[in-house]
């Protein structure tokens, strides 16, 4: 779907409650929104879009499964057809004598998609949640002003990577996955959730969705703009990769190079949602009922 920017008067757009997560995932589907945009965590934002508070908001796609009042929009997701990078595992040794993983509170996607496969490998490690993970604040993503890194869970952290023993793991997502990888890559191995899902069900999995709420006006036109920005931003991918490398320049941030960039946005992460993309999250709906994480209905995706 191609549109020119000027091609669609958006004026009546901006008091639109726009929700995203506030990764780097996210960049190439959020940079151009000519209004304002609210950016959190994939929990806080589902929590909000789930109360009304938001009209729109890119979230897990396990929030569609669980409460699908929602109309998604077509074409655009973010999703992975084999290794993700950024929703892991880290861990010591062999994952298959880890007895407690760590979760990460902050994605309910990635939580139930490593039950999902846990099951399918018949592995039963004790899971604990409630835990307190130090932030990363993603690079450009963050209105100006805002506090440095704030808190994923109640609190934080001191010395994050130092897991009590080698039978504990933890699952790390988007920005804090990469940062955490490249500051502890010799001291931990990866599992990394996207390549699982792919050797297990040989389908691209779908880590967030665009959700319109139903009672949101004109629900075409807001699909049609975001779906502008998906096309735009990934035709002018270079562009958008100088921004992020300028913007993360400070050594508090996470140290990011053009061509580490180019590798995550065009062959870790894909950002349609085709045919076997809703496959692959139809998939992940049935293995969450059979893991008694979803009730048992049909699957119907209203798409705008």
């Amino acid at each position: 779907m191609a549109f020119h920017r000027n091609a669609l008067q958006i004026d009546h757009l901006n008091p639109l409650r726009i929700g995203c997560v506030k990764y780097l995932n996210a960049r190439p589907l959020i940079r151009g929104w000519p209004g304002d945009v609210e950016f959190d965590h994939p929990s806080t934002l589902c929590k909000r879009l789930a109360k009304g508070d938001l009209d729109v908001a890119l979230v897990s796609s396990f929030e569609f499964l669980r409460n699908p009042i929602y109309r998604i929009v077509d074409d655009v997701s973010i999703s992975s057809d084999g290794p993700v990078y950024s929703v892991v595992v880290a861990h010591r040794g062999k994952i298959s004598e880890i007895e407690e993983i760590e979760l990460d509170p902050a994605s309910q996607t990635a939580v139930n998609l490593l039950r999902c496969l846990l099951a399918e490998l018949a592995l039963r490690p004790r899971l604990i949640g409630n835990i307190d993970l130090q932030s990363v604040r993603p690079a450009g993503l963050q209105p100006g002003g805002c506090d440095a890194a704030e808190n994923m869970s109640a609190g934080r952290t001191g010395n994050m990577p130092m897991f009590p023993t080698g039978r504990r793991a933890r699952l790390l997502i988007g920005d804090q996955a990469i940062r955490f990888r490249q500051q502890y890559a010799e001291e931990f191995s990866f599992w990394d959730l996207g390549e699982e899902w792919k050797k297990l069900i040989r389908l691209p999995f779908v880590y967030a969705l665009w959700l319109i709420r139903p009672e949101v006006a004109d629900l075409k036109r807001v699909a049609d703009r975001l779906c502008a920005l998906h096309d735009e931003n990934l035709a002018d991918l270079n562009k958008l990769i100088a921004e992020v490398v300028a913007g993360v320049a400070d050594p508090g941030h996470l140290k990011l190079d053009q061509q580490f960039l180019f590798r995550y946005y065009r062959e870790n992460l894909r950002f349609s949602f085709g045919e076997k993309e809703k496959e692959g999250l139809r998939s992940f709906a049935k293995r969450s009922v059979q893991c008694d994480l979803l009730p048992k209905r049909d699957l119907e995706l209203d798409l705008v």
